[in-house]
Protein backbone atom coordinates (compact mmCIF):
# COMPACT_ATOMS: atom_id res chain seq x y z
CA UNK A 1 0.00 0.00 0.00
CA UNK A 2 1.31 3.42 -0.90
CA UNK A 3 0.07 6.87 0.06
CA UNK A 4 1.22 10.46 -0.13
CA UNK A 5 0.11 13.71 1.45
CA UNK A 6 1.20 17.26 2.18
CA UNK A 7 0.43 19.48 5.14
CA UNK A 8 1.30 22.99 6.27
CA UNK A 9 2.91 23.34 9.71
CA UNK A 10 3.31 26.80 11.22
CA UNK A 11 6.91 26.33 12.43
CA UNK A 12 10.28 26.29 10.68
CA UNK A 13 11.61 23.24 8.84
CA UNK A 14 14.40 23.07 11.45
CA UNK A 15 11.81 22.66 14.23
CA UNK A 16 9.96 19.93 12.32
CA UNK A 17 13.22 18.14 11.52
CA UNK A 18 14.34 18.25 15.16
CA UNK A 19 10.95 16.95 16.32
CA UNK A 20 11.18 13.94 13.97
CA UNK A 21 14.49 13.00 15.63
CA UNK A 22 13.21 13.26 19.22
CA UNK A 23 12.06 9.97 20.82
CA UNK A 24 9.62 11.77 23.16
CA UNK A 25 7.95 13.54 20.23
CA UNK A 26 7.81 10.28 18.28
CA UNK A 27 6.17 8.55 21.25
CA UNK A 28 3.56 11.31 21.41
CA UNK A 29 2.93 11.11 17.66
CA UNK A 30 2.80 7.37 16.93
CA UNK A 31 -0.77 6.19 17.59
CA UNK A 32 -0.75 3.52 20.29
CA UNK A 33 2.92 4.02 21.20
CA UNK A 34 3.69 2.73 24.70
CA UNK A 35 7.43 3.33 24.57
CA UNK A 36 9.99 4.81 22.16
CA UNK A 37 13.68 4.74 23.05
CA UNK A 38 16.93 5.25 21.19
CA UNK A 39 18.57 7.89 19.06
CA UNK A 40 18.63 8.93 15.40
CA UNK A 41 22.16 7.57 15.03
CA UNK A 42 21.48 4.12 16.50
CA UNK A 43 17.81 3.85 15.62
CA UNK A 44 14.76 3.70 17.85
CA UNK A 45 12.98 0.79 19.50
CA UNK A 46 9.24 1.06 19.95
CA UNK A 47 6.35 -0.79 21.54
CA UNK A 48 2.99 -0.03 19.93
CA UNK A 49 -0.43 -1.46 20.75
CA UNK A 50 -2.94 -1.36 17.89
CA UNK A 51 -6.26 -2.90 16.95
CA UNK A 52 -6.74 -3.58 13.25
CA UNK A 53 -10.23 -4.83 12.58
CA UNK A 54 -10.77 -7.72 15.02
CA UNK A 55 -7.03 -8.22 15.62
CA UNK A 56 -5.41 -6.45 18.59
CA UNK A 57 -1.67 -6.82 18.95
CA UNK A 58 1.37 -5.42 20.69
CA UNK A 59 4.07 -4.72 18.14
CA UNK A 60 7.69 -4.53 19.14
CA UNK A 61 9.81 -2.97 16.47
CA UNK A 62 12.64 -0.83 15.30
CA UNK A 63 12.74 2.45 13.42
CA UNK A 64 15.79 3.60 11.51
CA UNK A 65 16.35 7.07 10.13
CA UNK A 66 18.38 7.38 6.95
CA UNK A 67 18.99 9.66 3.97
CA UNK A 68 19.14 12.57 6.41
CA UNK A 69 19.57 16.03 4.87
CA UNK A 70 19.41 18.47 7.79
CA UNK A 71 16.20 20.52 7.89
CA UNK A 72 15.26 19.25 4.40
CA UNK A 73 14.45 15.53 4.28
CA UNK A 74 14.80 12.10 5.86
CA UNK A 75 13.55 8.55 5.53
CA UNK A 76 11.88 6.68 8.40
CA UNK A 77 11.98 2.88 8.03
CA UNK A 78 10.28 0.64 10.54
CA UNK A 79 9.50 -2.99 11.20
CA UNK A 80 7.30 -4.44 13.90
CA UNK A 81 6.39 -7.95 14.99
CA UNK A 82 3.06 -8.58 16.64
CA UNK A 83 3.42 -12.26 17.53
CA UNK A 84 0.54 -14.35 16.18
CA UNK A 85 -1.02 -11.23 14.63
CA UNK A 86 1.82 -11.00 12.15
CA UNK A 87 4.16 -8.23 11.16
CA UNK A 88 4.11 -4.73 9.73
CA UNK A 89 6.80 -2.78 8.00
CA UNK A 90 6.95 0.50 6.22
CA UNK A 91 8.94 3.45 5.03
CA UNK A 92 8.16 7.14 4.92
CA UNK A 93 10.10 9.64 2.80
CA UNK A 94 9.60 13.02 4.45
CA UNK A 95 10.42 16.33 2.75
CA UNK A 96 10.39 19.77 4.35
CA UNK A 97 10.17 23.02 2.38
CA UNK A 98 10.16 26.46 3.98
CA UNK A 99 7.25 28.69 2.98
CA UNK A 100 5.62 31.92 4.15
CA UNK A 101 3.58 30.32 6.91
CA UNK A 102 6.34 28.03 8.20
CA UNK A 103 6.93 24.64 6.62
CA UNK A 104 5.34 22.44 4.00
CA UNK A 105 5.77 18.81 5.02
CA UNK A 106 5.16 16.20 2.33
CA UNK A 107 5.49 12.46 2.68
CA UNK A 108 5.30 9.26 0.70
CA UNK A 109 4.56 6.15 2.74
CA UNK A 110 4.78 2.51 1.74
CA UNK A 111 3.44 -0.11 4.16
CA UNK A 112 3.27 -3.92 4.14
CA UNK A 113 1.74 -6.43 6.53
CA UNK A 114 1.86 -10.20 6.88
CA UNK A 115 0.40 -12.97 9.03
CA UNK A 116 -3.15 -12.74 10.41
CA UNK A 117 -3.19 -9.04 9.60
CA UNK A 118 -2.79 -9.74 5.88
CA UNK A 119 -5.82 -12.05 6.02
CA UNK A 120 -8.08 -9.11 6.94
CA UNK A 121 -8.05 -7.93 3.35
CA UNK A 122 -6.51 -5.00 1.57
CA UNK A 123 -9.47 -2.65 2.11
CA UNK A 124 -9.22 -2.85 5.91
CA UNK A 125 -5.40 -2.74 5.88
CA UNK A 126 -5.24 0.17 3.43
CA UNK A 127 -7.74 2.18 5.47
CA UNK A 128 -5.87 1.42 8.69
CA UNK A 129 -2.48 2.36 7.20
CA UNK A 130 -3.84 5.66 5.87
CA UNK A 131 -5.44 6.43 9.24
CA UNK A 132 -2.16 5.67 11.06
CA UNK A 133 -0.12 7.91 8.73
CA UNK A 134 -2.67 10.75 8.93
CA UNK A 135 -2.83 10.46 12.72
CA UNK A 136 0.97 10.47 13.06
CA UNK A 137 1.39 13.66 11.03
CA UNK A 138 -1.65 15.31 12.68
CA UNK A 139 -0.15 14.52 16.09
CA UNK A 140 3.21 15.90 14.94
CA UNK A 141 1.53 19.10 13.79
CA UNK A 142 -0.27 19.46 17.13
CA UNK A 143 2.97 18.80 19.06
CA UNK A 144 4.66 21.61 17.14
CA UNK A 145 1.83 24.15 16.87
CA UNK A 146 -0.09 23.38 20.05
CA UNK A 147 -3.78 22.45 20.14
CA UNK A 148 -6.08 23.79 17.45
CA UNK A 149 -7.78 27.06 18.48
CA UNK A 150 -11.14 25.37 19.07
CA UNK A 151 -9.48 23.13 21.68
CA UNK A 152 -8.34 26.07 23.80
CA UNK A 153 -11.69 26.81 25.45
CA UNK A 154 -12.55 29.89 23.36
CA UNK A 155 -16.27 30.48 23.96
CA UNK A 156 -16.76 31.73 20.38
CA UNK A 157 -15.13 28.64 18.84
CA UNK A 158 -17.29 25.70 17.78
CA UNK A 159 -17.48 23.02 20.46
CA UNK A 160 -16.08 19.55 19.84
CA UNK A 161 -17.97 18.10 22.81
CA UNK A 162 -20.80 16.75 20.70
CA UNK A 163 -24.46 17.56 21.00
CA UNK A 164 -24.73 16.69 24.72
CA UNK A 165 -21.95 19.10 25.73
CA UNK A 166 -23.46 21.89 23.61
CA UNK A 167 -26.91 21.30 25.07
CA UNK A 168 -25.60 21.64 28.63
CA UNK A 169 -23.59 24.78 27.82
Amino acid sequence: MQMSDTRQIAVSPAQVYAALLDPEVLKACVPGAQEVTGSPQEGFEATVVQKVGPVKATFKGEVEISDMVENTSLKLSGTGKGGAAGFAKGEADVRLVENDGGCELSYDVEAKVGGKLAQLGSRIIDGFAKKMADQFFSNLQEQLEGPAPEDEGDDDAPSKKGWFGRAKG
